[in-house]
């Protein structure tokens, strides 16, 4: 028996769609809001969520990512009396099972839920107590565990893979791992970084040379079409691949074939091609500036990475995660983190997503040097200045608990300088335990100078 959630404001609707789930013997609870929705999906145990787009409260599509995202993560059919193309491109790229109009026939509503059902019951028989080799991939939130589930459905397959995502996101780090855990895993993993291959050498550099067949070409070489022979070719921003170049490596994905520079014999090579971008391919190819035939073939399955923005939960977790491996390798002891110090980094926007977030954790553990703390004076400058300038637009309602004073001036520069000198001097002085030959070395400041700004703060050292 299966749960199903009906979410329109038209109860007739809601009855309807109900009487068809209840006459395949499943559970149905109903609402007639987003909000009233949301409350019974955080309560309850869903496989099927029937959405309206049009609401009182809000538009369903918008919510979709939400629903999708619950503890259950159930399935989501769209249901509108204005269907579109943009609203059902959307909803489909959100994760919706269906698009369907109004009005609902009986067909039309018992088809997609005994399809979607039937789906989400194969998925679960398929699932094996194998781990996951998730090869560095951090985080527990339900959009990366919905990559992940991607991953593993894509890793038994061995059709086209593309992933999409922001710069930063880890492309490279999920085509590894869909690689290590394919039937392929023990074969090579070659990386074509495409926005570094010269235009002029690219077909040598893929499909490679016989001897004699250029200046300088003293010896025959393999390509790498050859080298990923029987393991995984990744295309990184595969959306750099020159036109000239993409109708011969279509030809190469339809035949396994290709003609060295040079070459007057075919080589075969037997690989998987898994590609990464982020670029709009669709609109590169509607603009002409990529083979829409190609990018059929790149895309049999698609996984998107999501930026580290929406990805809230999984920051502290991977912050932890690289701290601890920088402290490993510099045979250092591990730091701990103020509370500042995470509610700075989940506050602020990442927009290098997971690999600014590494490097701003390599330029927290040197700026830190031998406190056993990070607090927020360790961060990047770049990332403080952000926050900082973010925070000046905010009013002292943005603040719980504190009623916004229109008529209240700024404080003084000199007041907001001395509150910030002293709250670096105290977490200076606790991070080390009151070392001052320490203290002097991290901050810059000479030992008279130190005990100065201490004495007029009035901070004491720990005893």
């Amino acid at each position: 028996m299966a749960g199903t959630l009906i979410i329109d404001d038209d109860k007739m609707i809601c009855h309807a769609i109900g009487d068809v789930a209840r006459a395949i013997g499943h559970d149905v609870a109903y609402a007639l809001t987003l909000k009233d929705g949301q409350r019974q999906m955080a309560s309850g145990d869903f496989d099927v969520v029937f959405l309206d787009v049009r609401l009182p409260d809000g538009n369903g599509l918008h919510m979709l990512p939400k629903f999708r995202q619950a503890p259950s993560s159930p399935e989501v059919i769209i249901i509108t009396g204005e269907g579109c193309p943009d609203g059902a491109e959307l909803a489909i790229k959100n994760g919706a099972w269906d698009y369907i109009q109004k009005p609902l026939g009986l067909e039309t509503v018992r088809l997609p839920l005994v399809r979607a059902l039937q789906y989400r019951k194969e998925r679960r028989a398929k699932k094996t107590l194998a781990v996951l080799k998730r090869n560095g991939i951090i985080g527990a939130s339900p959009q990366i565990g919905q990559c992940l589930d991607a991953l593993a459905q894509a890793a038994h397959s061995e059709v086209g893979v593309l992933i999409t995502g922001e710069t930063g996101t880890g492309k490279e780090l999920f085509a590894r791992a869909l690689h290590d855990n394919s039937a392929r895993a023990d074969r090579t993993f070659v990386v074509v970084d495409c926005t570094a291959l010269p235009e002029t050498l690219i077909e040598s550099i893929l499909f490679g040379y016989k001897k004699g067949a250029f200046t300088g070409a003293d010896k025959t070489h393999d390509g790498l079409i050859k080298q990923a022979d029987g393991g995984t070719l990744f295309l990184d921003e595969v959306g750099e691949l020159p036109l000239s170049i993409q109708k011969k490596f279509l030809r190469v994905l339809e035949s396994g074939r290709f003609r060295p520079v040079g070459g007057g014999e075919e080589l075969k090579s037997d690989f998987r091609l898994v590609s990464a971008t982020n670029r709009d391919l669709n609109r590169m190819a509607r603009a002409g500036g990529f083979r829409k035939d190609l990018l059929f073939r790149l895309r049999s399955i698609t996984i998107h990475l999501p930026p580290l923005r929406d990805r809230g939960k999984d920051i502290k977790d991977i912050a932890f995660h690289y701290v601890h491996a920088f402290c490993d390798r510099l045979h250092v002891g591990v730091k701990g983190f103020s509370p500042e110090f995470i509610a700075t980094l989940t506050s602020y926007g990442w927009p290098g997503n997971v690999r600014e977030l590494i490097h701003a954790m390599e330029n927290a553990l040197s700026s830190a040097g031998n406190a056993s703390t990070l607090f927020p004076i360790h961060l990047p400058h770049h990332i403080r200045i952000e926050l900082a300038r973010s925070s000046m637009g905010r009013t002292a309602s943005h603040v719980p608990g504190v009623n916004p004073v229109p008529s209240e001036r700024p404080p003084a520069l000199k007041n907001v300088l001395a509150s910030t000198e002293r709250l670096y001097l105290e977490n200076l002085i606790f991070s080390l335990k009151g070392d001052m030959k320490k203290a002097c070395c991290i901050s810059g400041l000479s030992r008279t100078v130190l005990y100065n700004r201490l004495k007029r703060h009035h901070i004491r050292r720990p005893s």
